[in-house]
Order: C-alpha cells, then sequence, then structure tokens
C-alpha cells in the first residue's frame, strides 16, 4: 500500500499506539487513533497501556525524581523494543531533548492552554483568604502563585486529574490548580470555577497540544502523520521549546512559555522564576513565524538580560 506519489514508501498493514494508563493519557491515544481512522480507514489500529515510573511514584514532587521525562520513558522503549509504533504525549510532558533516534511525527491542534483554577468554596484566587491551602504539582505554576499571592500556602499535589480533584473534594486543600485541556477533554469543564489568563500563569511550554512520538527512521510513519501537523501549533510549540531548551527549562526549573500567532508573527512570552516566587522575571517578543527557534533563542536571551541568568545560577546551588 503506497501513499501520494511515492510507492517506494509502503504504509504499514497495522499501528500500534503505547500510551500512559491514566484516563487523560488513553483519552489522549484514542483521540489520535480516531484521527487515524477517518484517515486511513483500513489500517487497524491499536493502543497498548503501560504504568510510567513517573506514574508509580507518587508521594514526591516530579522536579526531585527527575522530572516529566518519568513519564516519557516506559513509552520510548516500548517504541525501540517495536512492541509500539507511535506514542502520543502531552506535549508539556515531552522533555526538551529527545533521545537519538526519535521524533515528533506530529504536533496536533492546541486545545485550551490555560490553566483552570478549581474551587468548591471560592470564586477566584483573589477570593481565597491569607492561609488558604492552593494544590499544584507544578513548580511553574507555584512559582507564579507565591509572587501574586503570598498570603496563600501552597502545597505539593500528585496524581491523575480525578485523584487531584478527590483531594479537593474531600477537603484537604481549599482550591487546586490544573491544566484547562485535561479537564475538557476528560468531561469535566463544569468543575472550572475560572480560567487563568496567560498574563495570570504563564502556561507550561507545549500545554494543550498533543505530539506523536516515533523513531526517526520510520519514513512511512512520518509521512502517515503528516496530516495531522497543525503547522500553526507546531510553530508556537518549537518557539515554546526553544525558549525552555535556551534556559535549561525541566522541572527543577520554574519557567513557562507560550506563543500565539498573529498573522504572519509569532508573539511568545516567557516567565522564569524561583520556587518561592521572590524572584522572577517576564518578558515578551515578536517573531516571524517561519523562525520560531530564533524567536525562542532571542527570548530566552531578553530574561537572562532581566535576571533570569541570575535565578537559574541560583538554582543549581
Amino acid at each position: 500500500m503506497a501513499m501520494g506519489n511515492s510507492p517506494a514508501v509502503v504504509l504499514p498493514k497495522r499501528i500500534v499506539i503505547v500510551s500512559r494508563e491514566s484516563a487523560l493519557a488513553m483519552w489522549q491515544a484514542r483521540h489520535i487513533q480516531s484521527r487515524l481512522a477517518g484517515l486511513y480507514p483500513k489500517i487497524p489500529v491499536s493502543i497498548i497501556g503501560v504504568t510510567t515510573e513517573g506514574d508509580r511514584i507518587l508521594g514526591t514532587s516530579l522536579a526531585k525524581i527527575g522530572g516529566k521525562g518519568l513519564f516519557v520513558k516506559e513509552l520510548e522503549n516500548a517504541l525501540a523494543e517495536g512492541r509500539a509504533d507511535v506514542a502520543v504525549h502531552s506535549m508539556k510532558d515531552v522533555p526538551m531533548q529527545l533521545p537519538p533516534g526519535f521524533t515528533l511525527a506530529a504536533i496536533t491542534d492546541r486545545a485550551d492552554p490555560r490553566d483552570a483554577f478549581v474551587s468548591n468554596r471560592y470564586a477566584s484566587l483573589g477570593g481565597v483568604p491569607a492561609g488558604g491551602r492552593i494544590g499544584t504539582s507544578s513548580l511553574r505554576r507555584e512559582s507564579q502563585l507565591r509572587a501574586r499571592y503570598p498570603r496563600l500556602a501552597v502545597g505539593a499535589l500528585r496524581g491523575n486529574v480525578s485523584t487531584r480533584i478527590r483531594k479537593l473534594d474531600e477537603g484537604r486543600y481549599d482550591a487546586i490548580i490544573l491544566a484547562a485541556a485535561g479537564l475538557k477533554r476528560l468531561g469535566l469543564e463544569e468543575r472550572i470555577t475560572a480560567l487563568l489568563t496567560p498574563e495570570e500563569s504563564v502556561p507550561a511550554v507545549g500545554q494543550g497540544a498533543l505530539g506523536v512520538e516515533c523513531r526517526a527512521e520510520r519514513d512511512e510513519l512520518l509521512r502517515l502523520f503528516a496530516p495531522l501537523n497543525h503547522h500553526a501549533t507546531a510553530s508556537c510549540v518549537r518557539a515554546e521549546r526553544a525558549l525552555s531548551r535556551a534556559l535549561a527549562g525541566s522541572c527543577n526549573v520554574p519557567l513557562g512559555g507560550f506563543a500565539e500567532l498573529n498573522g504572519e508573527r509569532l508573539h511568545l512570552r516567557g516567565f522564569v522564576g524561583s520556587p518561592d516566587g521572590k524572584h522572577s522575571t517576564r518578558a515578551e517578543l515578536d517573531g516571524p513565524v517561519s523562525e520560531p527557534e530564533a524567536l525562542g533563542a532571542a527570548l530566552a536571551d531578553k530574561l537572562r538580560a532581566r535576571g533570569a541568568a541570575e535565578i537559574l545560577a541560583r538554582l543549581q546551588t
């Protein structure tokens, strides 16, 4: 079975997607499965689930156990061993440097990139009284929360989406902050009390977008998934990831990056802070959509000049 005008590239007889086994990750895998079924109805697509180290270790913050790459390693092992053809990730979980031999076959159109405020008691972060306990799994969110609302008590919150909401409903937290896209994908949009603007909380790099990863030599898969690649989203995410790479971004660094497309220009905003929120810097920059990586690198330079270099140096000591 050949594709287009390139008969030398033969499509696979079947496709196996590997995914984490959480409800959200499986929703994402099934979404890609459905998209593929619409494009290639004659190619069977199946999904296998794996439990990653990041899913198994829930009592410690991601920053202390190795970062979000722990959600990806086992999936990449399945690709390397031939047990699966592609892995589906939330782009905010994908390390800034892929291992040699791996590539992203597609970045899909972005869902809501914002952070969501979820509370059973208060209508907004501004309404939470002094000492109110806010749960989040992200140093990026924690840093921005502590800087903007120093009166609040920010606590670590791990687990899948349903576990985090259950902890809120049990009264362990006055409010929690989650990615809006995940809540909406799981049909939990009614739990969103308020959405935080990118000015209030700069999103995580890649937040809201899905990525399809495969072995770099799988030319047939790169061609197969090309129609799923959303060029505007991919350009935005490439700019964000370039920013993060230039600043050595990881789960140990409270860093946010968010790009938006305006015509033929990208507008990129970035944030770097200390976990306690006492030191932070923000900057924005525009650049041509054709050069997203250059824009990310340029904004990284601008952030360093505004104090990010000192913040990053403190984090390394």
